[in-house]
């Protein structure tokens, strides 16, 4: 290793390749070796050779490639593209690897930021600025050329859309981030070339996924978190539904229980989390 490359990741697990050129290969099953990380290559090394790839040339990091019962059986690995060349790379301990990939990447580059794009619903006449990016384990964390600090906690996603749209002139990958700022909710763009954007919607889309809205719930418990989602104060809302106070009362402690909702104060004071936030917003767009 030269001076300026950091070893990030020395361990041994199993990886294989599933796609070469473009084409699925046949008769595919896991190999056993060393999988080496550093800021600048990925390296697998097994018996039947070493495989090297730059980190630069990773396009993206994707999803799950169960392309026969071998490979599914393990159950959590990573998928690195690179160029037309797909690679399965097993850790045991893949998120973290992942995050680690992710933070190799993306770390130091710059992208671009609209924020707020939307604050409260209402949309906000701001800018595209520039954005260095740097991860943590909780959150993206962009420094904005014009002074400011964006954060956006990982944990606090509701939503993240991808859109293809003109941007400083030209067509880019946009994503649109939902998220709370100061208990308001705010969505977030972000935008850059194909690669940082791949990288950036992988990160946000783990909390997201965290905080589906795949929940049953009832016509007045959707009201309760639509007035919330507008802006009513918790205290406001049985006389804005005129509904009765204990029957709110009881609503507001089935969506804590359900992770829905979060208690502010003892006197039921609660404020939306990000799995209220997104039913509210799917059940305000459905109406």
């Amino acid at each position: 290793m030269s001076k300026s490359e950091r070893k990030l990741l020395d361990t041994t697990g199993r990886f294989t390749q599933v796609i070469k050129d473009g084409k699925k290969l046949g008769d595919i099953g896991w190999a056993d070796g060393r999988i080496l990380l550093s800021n600048r290559r990925l390296v697998l090394a097994g018996a039947e050779g070493k495989r090297t790839i730059q980190i630069p040339k990773i396009d993206t990091i994707e999803g799950r490639y169960d392309v026969n019962q071998a490979i599914a059986q393990v159950r959590d690995y990573v998928s690195v593209r690179t160029g037309r060349d797909v690679f399965l790379v097993s850790t045991g301990e893949s998120e973290s690897f992942e995050r680690t990939l992710h933070k190799t990447i993306i770390d130091g580059r710059i992208v671009l930021i609209r924020h707020p794009a939307i604050e409260g619903g209402v949309v906000q006449d701001v800018g595209w600025n520039k954005a260095r990016v740097k991860l943590d384990e909780e959150a993206v964390n962009l420094a904005v050329e014009d002074g400011t600090y964006v954060r956006i906690e990982i944990d606090d996603i509701g939503t993240v859309e991808r859109d293809e749209r003109a941007v400083k002139s030209a067509e880019r990958p946009v994503l649109e981030a939902e998220h709370t700022e100061g208990g308001t909710s705010v969505e977030t763009y972000l935008s850059g070339n194909e690669k940082h954007c791949s990288v950036l919607e992988s990160v946000l889309e783990r909390g997201a996924e965290r905080n589906a809205s795949s929940i049953d719930l009832g016509t007045d418990e959707k009201e309760v978190l639509m007035a919330l989602y507008s802006g009513v104060s918790s205290f406001e809302v049985p006389e804005f539904l005129d509904m009765d106070p204990d029957d709110v009362e009881g609503i507001y402690e089935r969506l804590v229980e359900l992770d829905v909702l979060q208690e502010v104060r003892i006197r039921r004071e609660v404020a939306l989390k990000p799995r209220g936030r997104n039913i509210a917003s799917e059940s305000m767009n459905s109406q």
